[in-house]
């Protein structure tokens, strides 16, 4: 039974304990109802060197080095939702040779929660999963990979892992120490690193992590930055928010394009012409209520954003991307790398302007890109995404359009110049 119950009971420990912060002394009685007694051997010896390793993280004893709380240096979130450009503006972060970023981490949090049991998703409730994403972002800014090992899957074995997601996405965990291979290219590409890296040692990312001077995390996996608050108001880790915020038709278009099985329907009205009684709106409307939030919070100016806030509009940094990359840099306190300066040179005048063909990728005509959607979207789905959200067009200066004719009019741009400065 011990091996049975091992999983049940390290995720409601682990999860309890991160998000609600209670010490781990007080919720053993918890932990009791998910494990029964061992006998002894190899197993019961790995769940009391796994029940240490929870006690260290739950317990307020538990310090990170004094060199991760330096006001010198940077912990950069990349704040965004799904298909908002955040790959593509998450690289201007990846190229910096001083900063280590890492892509989508969160990932394995959502992973670990969805696939619970029904009963522990009934205990485990948003709180639970938002308290799991703040504890993680938190330990990975202080370069502590190993708090990682009880979401990823397969659990890793001597602290390794084959299974770190989109890892090829950080050119960190691509070059040495973490990966030794010599590849031709400047920076590695994604799928060089997947090929040759293999596993990943998480003790030599944590090393790497510690070598360099600041460090940046990409998530769309937080509804509101609200949710950041908690981390906000942490003094040792000088928070810089970006805030990357797209046309939600944009959006909703990319979408359809990347995750064709879950807007199917969405795709076969704007092939047909014929909006399916099935189709669930709120796959776009709980996008804009979140972006509609997250910004009337950010433009509220509360205290614990002060000198931490930034908004910036996709389309707006696809238009003038070496300028606007130069104000990110500018906010958050660094110097842009030449390096950074050369990615941007290279990879926003590719010739490829159909998004299905770049889906996942960064390289791309960056300002056709933008509003290409226009092209695409059918007009009675682009009324009902105005209709539907019509504040955060308002909100971010996006105009709607009454005709198909306006619509498809690409000489006239549909974002409004707006400037939005930070608040510092």
């Amino acid at each position: 039974m011990c091996l049975s119950m091992e999983c049940s009971w390290k995720t409601v420990l682990l999860l309890v304990c991160t998000s609600l912060g209670i010490q781990y002394t007080a919720i053993r009685s918890l932990r009791d109802t998910f494990s029964a007694p061992c006998s002894g051997g190899d197993l019961c010896q790995r769940r009391e060197v796994k029940e240490y390793q929870w006690k260290l993280f739950c317990d307020d004893g538990h310090q990170t080095p004094e060199s991760f709380h330096s006001p010198s240096r940077k912990h950069i979130v990349l704040f965004a939702t799904t298909r908002s450009g955040s790959s593509f503006t998450g690289q201007l972060f990846n190229q910096h040779p001083d900063i280590f970023y890492l892509f989508e981490p969160l990932y394995h949090v959502q992973q670990a929660f969805t696939n619970s049991s029904a009963r522990l998703r009934k205990i485990l409730d948003r709180r639970a999963l938002l308290g799991a994403y703040r504890d993680l972002l938190h330990n990975l800014y202080n370069c502590d990979f190993y708090f990682l090992e009880t979401y990823i899957k397969p659990e890793p074995k001597d602290h390794a892992t084959a299974s770190f997601f989109r890892r090829g996405s950080s050119s960190a965990l691509c070059s040495p120490p973490v990966c030794e291979e010599s590849h031709d290219k400047l920076e590695p590409e994604e799928i060089w690193c997947f090929k040759n890296c293999r596993t990943l040692n998480l003790t030599l990312a944590t090393t790497a992590c510690q070598g360099r001077s600041h460090m940046a995390i990409k998530t769309v996996r937080i509804p509101e930055i609200k949710d950041l608050k908690i981390l906000s108001e942490d003094p040792r880790l000088n928070l810089k928010i970006v805030h990357l915020v797209r046309d939600p038709r944009g959006i909703l278009a990319s979408r359809m394009t990347a995750f064709m099985d879950q807007f199917r329907a969405w795709k076969i009205w704007n092939a047909t012409g014929r909006r399916p009684h099935y189709i669930d709106l709120s796959q776009i409307t709980r996008t804009c209520t979140d972006l509609s939030d997250s910004v009337e919070t950010g433009f509220s100016k509360p205290a614990w954003l002060k000198g931490k806030y930034m908004l910036i509009r996709y389309e707006d940094l696809a238009k003038e991307p070496v300028q606007k990359a130069k104000e990110i840099y500018k906010f958050i306190g660094l110097g842009m790398d030449p390096k950074v300066h050369t990615w941007i040179l290279q990879n926003t005048n590719g010739s490829n302007n159909a998004e299905g063909n770049y889906k996942f990728t960064t390289t791309r005509n960056s300002k056709a890109t933008a509003e290409s959607w226009r092209l695409n979207l059918a007009f009675d789905i682009v009324q009902t995404v105005q209709r539907l959200c019509n504040t955060t067009l308002s909100q971010l200066g996006y105009k709607s359009v009454g005709s198909v004719d306006d619509l498809r009019n690409m000489s006239n741009s549909l974002v409004e110049p707006r400037t939005f400065i930070p608040f510092l």
